[in-house]
């Protein structure tokens, strides 16, 4: 049993879809509302961010580039939830971690802890998670793969206003961004934990 239930964590949440009915962008929102009391997830949208250039960046980077960066470095953890397209993570999101990637600042995606969550079809965007825990374990940053949310169907777990209605779905989010504050707190007392790839 840890002491970290009273410790403020700050998490910054990414959606990997731009759609403005997106059951993904529900799911983070539901995320948002489900985590413990002490933990506050702050929604960024990436709906600003260009497309990777090493010309551009080589320039300095874009605004909503250095937001970016700025709000994964000021954050204790990231929260990445994501659709599936073509068995993998959408390009929109690749874009973002790859820009995300070139920023090796103290507090960047490197030795972050991270997690993901994923709704669509009848595999809860498994396939994609397991794609995005190897594309974050590349940055460096430090996966929780368990105990996992996969909304599969979910046009039969959200209302007609984006919210998770389904208890059982609710109980899984609630649980895994409880264990997320139990996993920020273990690196944050810099104990040795392991890559999930």
């Amino acid at each position: 049993m840890n002491n970290d239930n009273g410790r403020q964590f700050d998490v910054v949440g990414i959606s990997g879809s731009l759609r403005a009915t997106s059951h993904n962008s529900a799911l983070l929102s539901a995320a948002k509302e489900l985590a413990p009391a002490n933990v506050n997830v702050a929604i960024f949208d990436i709906k600003d961010i260009p497309f990777y250039d090493g010309d551009v960046e080589k320039a300095g980077d874009p605004l909503a580039v250095a937001a970016l960066k700025e709000a994964i470095r000021a954050s204790h953890g990231v929260l990445v939830v994501t659709p599936e397209y073509n068995h993998g993570i959408p390009g929109v999101l690749m874009n973002v971690l790859d820009w995300a990637s070139r920023d090796n600042a103290a507090g960047s995606l490197l030795g972050k802890p991270a997690t993901v969550m994923g709704a669509g079809g009848m595999s809860g965007a498994g396939r994609a998670q397991g794609h995005l825990h190897t594309v974050l374990a590349a940055t460096g940053a430090l996966v929780m793969a368990k105990p996992g949310v996969l909304v599969a169907t979910p046009g039969d777990k959200f209302d007609d206003q984006a919210r998770l209605v389904d208890e059982e779905t609710r109980d899984f989010v609630r649980a895994h961004m409880t264990a997320f504050r139990e996993w920020m707190a273990l690196i944050g007392r810099g104990a040795s934990v392991p890559v999930t790839a």
